[in-house]
């Protein structure tokens, strides 16, 4: 049969942090998490669109525990603020989820490209600065969520600062081949240090959600605008599917370290969710250390937890 929310394990007791849950994936993730009883933060830049989230969430489930906690994923003192900030003794599940996706260029508070530094250096840091916590918890779990993108380019560590030849989807493409490069080689690294947290990984496909109009907006492309309304509106899922596969590797009891699920359907695009293959280079133990040793240098965060 086929998995869905509804298939989620009873979550009461544990507490969850789900980035960029103000609306899309993150939402359906945050609503989903709290419908089986974990207390969740919303952790968003947004605050006006995070507090709506939250309302639509406590209307749908009355007895939700939730809140919002400001989180800039693109400014670094934004994410050791709140990290600093993290009230509770343990933290059981960090899901990775917020993103940019094909905006024009940008660079972020620290001086790195906007893609690169939010869906990867972001959650990169945020994950080694909860480390504790989670490390803290009996069954602790980090879920990053990638792209099939990630199959359209390779690592290249000297595109990530400056703009000469930049492309959007070549960036952003780059960044959800980071999101898998650092997935593994976390969960290398939790294994070498016995920690009973795990590391998995997950895609929408492709899911109808505010992401695919947020690039046509910035650019103020009225033909890209156009034929992503009509991607979503003829090829894509709904976000109540496309948060299957991150809401499954975030709680399947049979989930191991290092597993990546995507959509079962033809390419992955839509579908109930199932453990898929990602690119032969994501496997690259040489390039996820080289990306690790670069993301400790970029972010400054050292993950000593893991020493």
């Amino acid at each position: 049969m086929p998995w869905t929310a509804a298939d989620i394990p009873d979550q009461t007791g544990r507490s969850a942090v789900v980035t960029g849950a103000n609306g899309g994936l993150g939402e359906v993730t945050a609503r989903e998490l709290a419908r089986k009883g974990a207390h969740v933060i919303i952790a968003a830049r947004n605050l006006t669109k995070a507090a709506d989230a939250e309302a639509r969430i406590r209307e749908a489930i009355p007895s939700a525990s939730v809140e919002v906690r400001p989180l800039d994923l693109a400014d670094l003192a934004s994410v050791r603020a709140f990290a600093d900030t993290y009230q509770r003794d343990t933290l059981d599940l960090l899901v990775n989820n917020a993103g940019v996706m094909a905006i024009p260029y940008r660079t972020t508070a620290d001086g790195f490209e906007m893609q690169f530094g939010t869906n990867h250096l972001g959650h990169f840091a945020l994950t080694g600065l909860l480390l504790p916590k989670l490390l803290n918890s009996a069954s602790g779990r980090v879920v990053n969520v990638s792209s099939n993108a990630h199959r359209m380019k390779q690592m290249e560590f000297d595109e990530l600062r400056g703009d000469a030849g930049y492309s959007p989807w070549d960036a952003y493409a780059r960044s959800k081949v980071a999101n898998l490069l650092f997935t593994y080689e976390l969960q290398r690294r939790l294994e070498r240090r016995g920690a009973s947290v795990l590391s998995a990984a997950g895609h929408p496909g492709y899911a109808a959600t505010d992401l695919q109009h947020v690039a046509p907006r910035q650019s103020g492309s009225r033909f890209m605008a156009a034929v992503m309304a009509a991607g979503n509106a003829v090829i894509a899922q709904s976000a109540e599917m496309g948060a299957l596969p991150q809401l499954f590797a975030a709680t399947h009891p049979d989930v191991v370290g290092g597993d990546y699920y995507g959509p079962g359907g033809m390419f992955e695009f839509r579908g109930y969710p199932k453990k898929v293959e990602s690119s032969k280079r994501s496997h690259d133990t040489e390039l996820q250390r080289d990306l690790w040793d670069k993301s400790v240098e970029f972010t400054g965060v050292d993950y000593a937890a893991l020493a």
